[in-house]
């Protein structure tokens, strides 16, 4: 795993020492490879490259980078692992008629001798991994960026200066002379809608996020840039009808075992120590039970848990672990330890990030780290085989609401906004019910917000997009923008919810706009900058596109079956771990973040909303955000999900 950066120069920076520039932007990437760097310069100065190491396979200085084609006509930087790239070489070995001599062992060699054969979208085809690459073909004077499938690593680009810039992360372009690109409220807007900046959106203006599987092509001796020439090399075959669809049936449960097994086997290749998050839920166990089916080692597992028992999984983490036989360490979180982390935030994420789990898996990456130096996860299990509670009474909701005629509907929504929040919080006091959910604990009041949201929606489309939002009205919270500012029609804006494809199977639905939405600017945004920060890479068997594609042929049967998610998985999974170990309610990855609020995160947060510093920087509105502080901490509202995302872009403007 590494960090990569590069740019395109304009005359303004011809008396400039463009290595001493390259190696600030990649100094600032040293968490993503801290075992070597390199830098190269095109020959008449149009082209730098950046590079940041860390080493998994071929340890040897063979594998570093920037690397040159054999033939000498490509340059490439790589951030990423291709499992498949052994059996890649065969193939090449083949078709050069075995007069192909290799230097050393690893994916990067691997990947310029692809392009010599097959070209750049064809290898792009072929790869099984993760990956963000940036290519330059000497003969054409064309640079290619590129990401994979599944957007499990990160790629930013953009206009600093007049030069063209890109990187693994923020924090390098920043470093780019004259870096003074303004934030963009549109941007913010949306941030402030889904707690994460969704691709291929930046926070700053100019500057934007490759899309998974997405190619950009720049020619170096153009004098203007144009960023929003993003083509497709791969995506989800979305709600197809696939002509060879699984039966239900246990050949089915053993094609999806040897599949899976099959990933695992190929993610566990490396030339480093390698482990396993472990929460003790479905997605983890199976991950980890699988991997010790392959090892004949026991397999490092690593948990964190919480002193608040509500949120502490981390007791069911350790049942599995003993009854698997790993290497299993643990570690309790507490608010104190969570508040260190807190201020580093702004600066591992480089945007505003607003997913409280980024704390705990900040933290299990760091204990991860002391053992190993990969980390296989059970990401993307939900949104590949239908895991979150959503899928399960989504359906239902809008079954009901879909009853009611569309010009009725705001009538409904009317009636209901009539009823008194304040007795429904006291009924909540009264009968003193909770229910846990991801992010926090969620209140009858908030239960009623929602669903009044809900009742609004006008097709499964706005429905979804409705469930994910966090705001009703965003042009009252943010200043400056208004609702036409929030119209993104490009085909670059696809993987927004507003312009999903939904068909009549809901599920199906959903589990592809998350996939292309949520999971990747959320989940893996996450967990990449949470690794990365502590030098570990983290892998995610579920996210082999081979399997992404095996799983859309599922009946659903075997995705969602009397209320119960998962169950292709769940069948695999009880194979290795008694179903008691496994069968309890769904949680998520959550912390208590709503009493934090109240309690020992109250003084920052408070700090971080204060009416003269909202005011004085007029982004946001303070009368809106001050209303909701209070509803809080009273205890009639939970808005910590709303509170959350206010608070890390604060804490984010501060930092920068």
């Amino acid at each position: 795993m590494c960090g990569i950066s590069g740019f395109i120069p304009t005359n303004n920076l011809k008396n400039k020492n463009l290595i001493n520039i390259s190696s600030s932007m990649t100094d600032s990437l040293i968490h993503r490879g801290p075992d070597a760097h390199g830098n190269w310069i095109e020959e008449k100065n149009r082209l730098v490259f950046g590079f940041r190491r860390l080493a998994i396979q071929d340890l040897s200085s063979a594998g570093d980078q920037p690397m040159h084609s054999h033939t000498n006509r490509f340059v490439i930087i790589f951030n990423g692992e291709i499992y498949n790239h052994l059996e890649m070489r065969k193939d090449i070995n083949f078709a050069m008629k075995g007069n192909f001599e290799w230097k050393g062992s690893s994916d990067t060699e691997t990947i310029l001798a692809s392009i010599e054969v097959w070209g750049i979208e064809e290898m792009l085809k072929k790869l099984h991994g993760m990956f963000a690459i940036a290519i330059f073909d000497k003969k054409l004077n064309r640079l290619t960026l590129a990401r994979d499938r599944m957007g499990e690593k990160p790629l930013y680009f953009g206009v600093v200066d007049g030069s063209f810039v890109f990187a693994s992360e923020l924090k390098a372009i920043k470093r780019f002379p004259n870096f003074n690109n303004l934030i963009c409220r549109k941007s913010l807007a949306k941030y402030l809608e889904y707690n994460f900046v969704p691709s291929p959106l930046c926070i700053y203006q100019n500057i934007y996020k490759l899309n998974p599987g997405s190619i950009i092509d720049i020619n170096i001796l153009s004098e203007s840039f144009q960023c929003s020439n993003q083509r497709k090399f791969w995506q989800i075959n979305m709600n197809a009808n696939f002509v060879d669809a699984l039966d239900d049936n246990e050949n089915t449960i053993q094609k999806i075992e040897q599949s899976l097994k099959k990933v695992i086997k190929n993610q566990m290749l490396s030339d480093v120590p390698l482990g396993a998050f472990l929460s003790g839920g479905v997605d983890s166990s199976l991950i980890v039970s699988l991997m010790q089916s392959c090892s004949l080692n026991r397999v490092k597992t690593f948990t964190v848990g919480f002193e608040e028992s509500t949120f502490d999984e981390s007791p069911h983490a350790k049942l599995v672990a003993n009854h698997l036989n790993t290497d299993h360490t643990e570690m309790i979180l507490d608010s104190k330890s969570a508040q260190n982390v807190i201020y580093d935030l702004p600066h591992i994420y480089d945007e505003p990030f607003a997913d409280s789990s980024q704390i705990p898996t900040y933290l299990v990456s760091s204990i991860a780290k002391q053992k190993v130096t990969v980390a296989l996860s059970g990401d993307g299990g939900d949104e590949v085989f239908g895991g979150y509670n959503r899928y399960i009474w989504a359906p239902r909701i809008w079954k009901n609401i879909n009853r009611v005629p569309v010009t009725l509907r705001p009538l409904i929504f009317k009636i209901l906004n009539s009823f008194p929040k304040f007795g429904l919080s006291n009924l909540q006091k009264f009968i003193n019910i909770t229910q846990s959910k991801a992010g926090g604990i969620q209140t009858i009041s908030n239960k009623f917000t929602k669903f009044q949201r809900l009742v609004q929606s006008s097709s499964q489309k706005n429905f979804y997009n409705n469930l994910l939002s966090q705001w009703p009205d965003l042009t009252s919270l943010v200043q400056g923008i208004s609702s036409d500012d929030l119209i993104f029609d490009e085909d670059i804006y696809e993987n927004f919810p507003e312009n999903q494809f939904f068909s009549d199977n809901f599920v199906m639905s959903m589990m592809d706009a998350d996939s292309v939405h949520y999971l990747p600017d959320d989940v893996l945004c996450k967990v990449d900058r949470a690794s990365m920060a502590n030098s570990l890479e983290t892998r995610a068997p579920f996210l082999d596109h081979e399997l992404i594609e095996l799983a859309r042929r599922l009946p659903n049967s075997l995705i969602i079956n009397n209320g119960v998610g998962k169950i292709a998985l769940r069948k695999i999974l009880y194979k290795y771990v008694p179903k008691h170990l496994i069968e309890r309610p769904k949680t998520g990855f959550s912390i208590p973040i709503a009493d934090w609020l109240r309690g020992p995160l109250r003084e920052w947060a408070e700090d971080n909303l204060s009416e003269t510093r909202i005011k004085s920087e007029g982004y946001l509105n303070q009368e809106l955000i001050s209303l909701i502080w209070q509803q809080h901490i009273s205890g009639r509202y939970d808005w910590s999900d709303r509170l959350w995302g206010i608070l890390m872009f604060q804490s984010w403007l501060k930092d920068n």
